[in-house]
């Protein structure tokens, strides 16, 4: 069986995970905790527990030979892993600090592929084709050594993930909740950048 993730393994990771599992319950910073649990009849995703759906649960325990369970059941350490195998790596640690939060948040909320291309879209003159690819490295490489290029990025960012937001279907139930979440991870963000700089 692969290896869970450890605490204390990847610091940028753990800066940006409390900021996304607060929006993804209830009670802030607390997993596994019951009142993450939810199975709203409006959400596509079904039975989800601290931001991680049924179908992902049974999908990440059955490719380590495990049975599957009620996603409600989801140890710590699983949404740990579940959180950094599959939404964090492989771009996120390739950004500068606030931004990777922005990537990881939208990965974990919207899809991986949905995360890039909001990212590709924010940083402007690049191919918006969901591949970090050659293009999209050098316009990441050009924020690590311009602040004021990065805080404007992180802003552009939350501009196309609001429009992204409002173009949904399901905007009609959970807009004004997404709309919150696009704010506060959004302050995070730049305090992140802030604090790196």
């Amino acid at each position: 069986m692969a290896a869970l993730y450890q605490l204390g393994d990847d610091v940028a990771f753990e800066r940006c995970l409390p900021d996304t599992l607060k929006e993804e319950g209830p009670v802030p910073n607390n997993l596994a905790d019951p009142r993450n649990y939810s199975n709203d009849p409006h959400d596509r995703g079904g039975a989800t527990m601290d931001g991680i759906i049924q179908r992902e649960y049974d999908r990440w325990r059955i490719a380590r030979g495990l049975p599957t369970r009620w996603v409600a059941k989801i140890a710590p350490d699983e949404v740990r892993t579940i959180y950094r195998d599959d939404y964090w790596l492989p771009h996120c640690p390739k950004l500068p600090a606030g931004l990777d939060l922005c990537l990881f948040d939208t990965n974990v909320n919207n899809g991986v592929h949905a995360g890039m291309i909001l990212l590709q879209r924010a940083l402007g003159g690049v191919s918006v084709d969901g591949i970090f690819g050659d293009e999209t490295a050098s316009a990441v490489l050009r924020l690590k050594i311009d602040a004021k290029a990065l805080h404007l990025a992180i802003a552009r960012f939350y501009q196309v993930r609001r429009a992204y937001y409002l173009s949904l279907a399901d905007a009609r139930y959970f807009g004004k909740d997404w709309l919150r979440r696009d704010l506060d991870i959004e302050q995070e963000a730049f305090a992140l950048a802030a604090k790196a700089a």
